[in-house]
C-alpha cells in the first residue's frame, strides 16, 4: 500500500468520529517492502514485511499519518553461513601453517599433532552446522524458542527491522529505523561459568601456568593479536607485492615512462608495509624459539651475543640495504621479548646473519629497480623535448653519457633485479609465517584443558553481533543513498551503530550480557566497501563476507543506477568503519533485585567504557565533517549538551537509569547512526522500549496530541511481535501499561503475608491457579 491508501479508497475518506474509536487503519501481512525511492533493493534484502497503518491527531487538530512496518532479513542467516565456511577456511590453513613448520623436536610434534587433531574435531563440527543450515527452510529468523538448539547457535534471535513513516500536513515525510535482535550470546554453551568477558580473562590467567608445564613461551593477548594480524599482512601483501612487481616487467615493455613510475611508487609503498610489518621484535624471538624447537638443538655456552644488524630499525625500505651495511644490532638483553618458561633457553648463541642476509636481498633488489627506472628517467627526461611521444624502446636505445644500453639488455637487467626481489620477499615471508604459526601453535597447546571451545563460542556471538550489524548497516544506506551529507560522513568518520541493551545484571543474564559486549567489541575488526552488482537480481543484493577472524570485509552491491551516483571515495572501494557502542539498563524485575541486593558494577563499567568511545567519535565527527552533514530535528537540544548529560547520567548511582538509553539513543539519531534494541529474545522489553520510542518521537517531532499519546502507545503494542510470537509484557515495571497486559499484580502485595501464616497459604493457592490459567 502507498503511503496514506486503504484497500477501498484514501484514508482520508474516514470520518473523525470513527477514528476517535479506533486508531489502527489498517493492518497487512505481505512480502514486499514499501519504499518509493530504494523499493526493489529493499526487497533483495528485507522480506515479510508486516505492516500497520496508524492515524492520530496532532496538536492543531490535524491528523498524521503512521505507518509502522517490521520486516524479516534474509542475512539472518546469509551472513552466518558465510562466516562458518570462513571460519572452516581458516582453521584449515591453520592447519596447513602448522605442517608447513617443518621437523619439530619429538615433545613440540607430539603437541603439534593434538592441536591439529582439536582444529579437525572443530572443523568437522562447523561443517556438520552447515550442512544443517543449508536445509533449512521458512522463516528468515530464528524465533526465541529455538535459541537453544546447537545447530543454531550462530543465528541471531528474532532479527527484523522496524521502520516507523510518519506523514504529516504541509510536511514532507520523515522515517525512524530501529533494528530489533536478541541479545548475541551462545545460549546453547549457558552461562553457567560466566559469558566470554568472565571466561577470557580467567583463560589468560590459566594460560601462564600451562605455558609453563608444556614448555611453552607465555605470549600476552595483545602479542598473540600481533602475531595473527602480522600473518594476516604477510597473506595479503606478499601476493601484492609479487603481482606489482610482474606488472612492472610488462609496463617496462610497452608503455612511456610515466606509468613506469606510477607502478614502482605503487611497488614501493608495499614493499614499505611489509618492512613494517615484519619488523617487529616479536618475529625475531619467535624465530629463535623455532630455532630451538628443532631437532638436535643443543644449548651452547657463550660469554657474548654476535653483533649483527637489526633490520627492524628502519623507517622506509631505501634504508634497509643501508641498516644492514652499517648500523649496529641492540643487544638482545635489551631487547622487549615474552615472557619466556624457566624451562626455555635464551637461545644466545643463535646466529641471526642468515635473516639478516634475507632483509638485506629485498632492500638491495628494490634499490636496484630503483636506480634502473631513475636512469630511465635522466634519459627520458634528456629526450623529452626532442621525442615526447617516444616509447621505452626509443629512451633507452637514445643518447646518454654512459655507453648505449639496449632495450633487451636494460629489460633483462630489470628482470634478473625484480625476479630477485620477488624471491627474497617470498623468503621473508616464509620465514615470518612460520614463526608466526609457531606462536599460534603455542596459544593452543597452553588451551588444551579447554579446548577450542571459548574460540568456539566467540565465533557463535560475534556471528550473531555481525549478521545484526549487516542488517542494520544495509538498512541506513538504502535510506541515505541520495543524502549527500550522509554519504559525505560515512566515508570521511564512518558511522556509530548504538546498541541499547535491556538485560539485567542478574542470574544468567549477567552472562548474557558478558557475551554481548566481548560480541559487539569484536565488530571493530569489521569494515564494509560497496560495490556495482553484476545484475539486479536479487542474489546479486546480497552482502558478502570475506576475510579472516582479525578482519572482516562486508561487501554491499548496489544496482548501476545507484552506484554511479555514489562518491567517488565508495565507488573506488574505500573500507567504511562503523564504530560500535553498547548501553544497557536492566529494568525488569530481575534488576530490582540486582540492584538492591546484587553487583551492578558490569553494567556501570560497560556504560563508562562506551561513552567514551561515543565521546571520541563526536570529537572527530566535529572535526572532520561540517553540521550541515547531520539531520535536522524539531528538539533543538545541542548535541554537545546531550553528551555532557549523558556523561552525568553515567555516573550517577541511580536505579534503573533510562535515562542513560534515551539519551544515547537521541544522540544516535542526531549524528546519524544506526540503532538496536535488545533483551533476552528481542520480544517484550525490546517492544516495550521501541513502542516507547516510536511515541515519544511522535510528541517530540511531529506534535502528536497529548490525549492520543496514551492511545497510540496501547495501539502500538496490542498484537503480534513477530508471525508465530505473541507479546506477553511480563516486564511490570517498564513504561506504561498496555491494554492487553496480564493483570501481574498477584506478585505484589507480599505485605500482607506478614499478617499471618493463612493468608501466605492462600496466597500460594491462588498464584498457582492465576498461572495455570494463564498458560492453559
Amino acid at each position: 500500500m502507498k503511503m496514506g491508501e486503504i484497500e477501498d479508497g484514501e484514508v482520508d475518506h474516514i470520518t473523525a468520529d470513527m477514528h476517535q474509536k479506533c486508531t489502527l487503519v489498517y493492518e497487512s501481512s505481505h512480502g514486499r517492502i514499501n519504499d518509493q525511492d530504494n523499493g526493489p533493493i529493499m526487497n533483495a534484502v528485507f522480506k515479510n514485511a508486516v505492516c500497520k497503518v496508524y492515524r492520530f491527531q496532532t496538536v492543531d487538530s490535524k491528523w498524521m499519518l503512521v505507518r509502522e512496518q517490521m520486516a524479516e532479513c534474509t542475512l539472518s542467516f546469509s551472513v552466518p553461513k558465510q562466516l562458518i565456511a570462513l571460519y572452516i577456511q581458516e582453521d584449515t590453513c591453520r592447519i596447513q601453517e602448522l605442517k608447513d613448520l617443518g621437523e619439530l623436536s619429538p615433545h613440540w610434534d607430539n603437541l603439534r599433532k593434538d592441536v591439529i587433531s582439536r582444529y579437525d574435531q572443530i572443523i568437522k563440527e562447523y561443517q556438520d552446522t552447515l550442512a544443517e543450515l543449508e536445509k533449512l527452510t521458512g522463516p528468515l529468523f530464528k524465533p526465541s524458542c529455538s535459541k537453544g538448539q546447537k545447530y543454531l547457535e550462530f543465528i541471531p534471535i528474532n532479527l527484523h527491522t522496524q521502520r516507523m513513516q510518519v506523514t504529516c500536513p504541509r510536511k514532507t515525510d520523515s522515517f525512524y529505523d530501529v533494528v530489533t535482535v536478541g541479545a548475541p550470546a551462545a545460549h546453547s554453551q549457558g552461562f553457567k561459568n560466566g559469558g566470554l568477558q568472565k571466561l577470557l580473562s580467567k583463560y589468560e590467567t590459566e594460560k601462564k601456568s600451562y605455558s609453563t608445564a608444556y614448555q611453552c613461551i607465555y605470549y600476552p593477548p595483545e602479542q598473540t593479536a600481533k602475531a595473527r594480524e602480522i600473518l594476516c599482512v604477510v597473506s595479503q601483501l606478499q601476493p601484492h607485492i609479487s603481482a606489482l612487481a610482474d606488472q612492472l616487467l610488462q609496463t617496462a615493455q610497452k608503455s612511456p615512462i610515466q606509468p613506469l613510475r606510477d607502478v614502482l611508487k605503487s611497488l614501493e609503498e608495499k614493499t614499505e608495509q611489509f618492512v613494517h610489518a615484519l619488523k617487529d621484535e616479536l618475529v625475531k624471538s619467535a624465530l629463535l624459539a623455532l630455532h630451538a624447537a628443532r631437532p638436535g638443538y643443543v644449548s651452547k655456552s657463550q660469554t657474548s651475543a654476535p653483533s649483527s644488524p637489526h633490520p627492524g630499525a628502519t623507517e622506509e625500505p631505501h634504508s634497509v640495504c643501508n641498516n644492514v651495511d652499517g648500523s649496529q644490532t641492540t643487544p638482545k638483553e635489551s631487547r622487549a621479548s615474552p615472557v619466556r618458561a624457566d624451562s626455555i633457553p635464551h637461545h644466545k648463541e643463535y646466529d641471526e646473519e642468515e635473516w639478516d642476509r634475507v632483509w638485506a636481498s629485498v632492500a638491495k633488489s628494490l634499490n636496484c629497480v630503483i636506480a634502473l627506472v631513475d636512469k630511465l628517467q635522466e634519459q627520458d627526461n634528456n629526450n623529452l623535448e626532442s621525442a615526447p611521444g617516444h616509447t621505452l624502446a626509443d629512451v633507452i636505445t637514445s643518447h646518454s653519457p654512459d655507453p648505449p644500453l639496449t632495450a633487451e639488455v636494460w629489460q633483462d637487467q630489470l628482470g634478473v633485479v625484480v625476479q630477485t626481489l620477488k624471491e627474497s620477499v617470498a623468503e621473508v615471508a616464509e620465514r615470518a609465517r612460520r614463526s608466526v604459526s609457531f606462536i599460534l601453535l603455542q596459544e593452543a597447546v597452553c588451551s588444551t584443558a579447554q579446548g577450542l571451545q571459548l574460540q568456539q563460542r566467540r565465533d557463535a556471538v560475534f556471528s550473531q553481533a555481525l549478521a545484526a550489524l549487516a542488517c542494520g548497516f544495509v538498512m541506513r544506506l538504502y535510506a541515505g543513498l541520495e543524502d549527500k551529507g550522509f554519504l559525505r560522513q560515512l566515508h570521511a568518520v564512518g558511522l556509530v551503530a548504538q546498541f541499547e541493551s535491556l538485560l539485567s545484571t542478574y542470574s544468567e543474564e549477567i552472562g548474557m550480557l558478558e557475551d554481548m559486549e566481548v560480541g559487539i567489541s569484536d565488530l571493530h575488526r569489521v569494515a564494509f566497501r560497496i560495490t556495482e552488482a553484476a545484475s539486479e537480481e536479487a542474489f546479486s543484493m546480497q552482502p558478502t563476507v570475506s576475510g579472516r577472524r582479525d578482519r572482516y570485509t562486508v561487501e554491499v552491491p548496489l544496482p548501476h543506477h545507484a552506484f554511479q551516483v555514489l562518491p567517488d571515495e565508495l565507488r573506488q572501494g574505500k573500507p567504511l568503519h562503523v564504530l560500535p557502542v553498547l548501553f544497557n539498563v536492566g529494568i525488569n524485575e530481575q534488576q530490582t533485585i540486582a540492584e538492591r541486593f546484587g553487583d551492578i558494577s558490569l553494567q556501570e563499567r560497560i556504560n563508562q567504557k562506551n561513552f567514551e568511545i561515543l565521546e571520541g567519535y563526536y570529537k572527530s565527527l566535529t572535526n572532520t565533517v561540517s553540521s550541515e552533514c547531520l539531520p535536522c530535528f524539531q528538539t533543538q537540544t545541542d548535541i554537545r549538551e546531550l553528551l555532557d548529560s549523558l556523561g552525568h547520567n553515567v555516573v550517577t548511582k541511580k536505579r534503573k537509569n533510562v535515562e542513560i538509553l534515551w539519551l544515547a539513543g537521541m544522540i544516535c539519531r542526531r549524528i546519524n547512526g544506526i540503532r538496536f534494541t535488545s533483551c533476552k529474545s528481542a520480544k517484550d522489553r525490546t517492544s516495550m522500549s521501541v513502542t516507547l520510542e516510536q511515541c515519544s518521537l511522535l510528541r517530540d517531532e511531529h506534535q502528536l496530541n497529548k490525549d492520543y499519546f496514551v492511545r497510540a502507545l496501547d495501539c502500538m503494542r496490542s498484537g503480534l511481535l513477530a508471525p508465530g510470537e505473541v507479546a506477553q509484557w511480563d516486564d511490570p515495571e517498564v513504561g506504561s501499561v498496555a491494554t492487553n497486559k496480564p493483570a501481574s499484580r498477584h506478585f505484589y502485595p507480599i505485605a500482607l503475608l506478614l499478617v499471618s501464616s493463612h493468608l501466605l497459604v492462600v496466597w500460594l493457592i491462588l498464584s498457582l491457579v492465576f498461572l495455570l490459567a494463564k498458560y492453559q
